[in-house]
């Protein structure tokens, strides 16, 4: 196989709150990597929903997640 901890790096990869960027600390592997290797490990279905719940996730992607998290911040302290 590609990565040893191939369950960990499962679990990772379909965790919300574990980002891209976590992962590719972790194990090297870039986002497409990640997309590329749950395709070929999960089925056709439970792949699809997972495509789509991370697609517009804020938490899977770290910059995404900080901005908002700035946002919503900055809503909260106004007047």
């Amino acid at each position: 196989t590609l990565f040893p901890y191939t369950t960990l790096f499962r679990s990772m990869a379909w965790t919300d709150r574990t980002s891209f960027e976590s992962i590719h600390e972790h194990t090297g592997f870039t986002e497409s990597d990640v997309i590329h290797l749950m395709r070929g490990r999960l089925k056709r279905k439970s792949f699809n929903i997972w495509r789509q719940r991370v697609s517009g996730r804020t938490t899977k992607h770290r910059k995404r997640f900080r901005a908002e998290r700035q946002s919503i911040n900055r809503q909260i302290s106004a007047p």
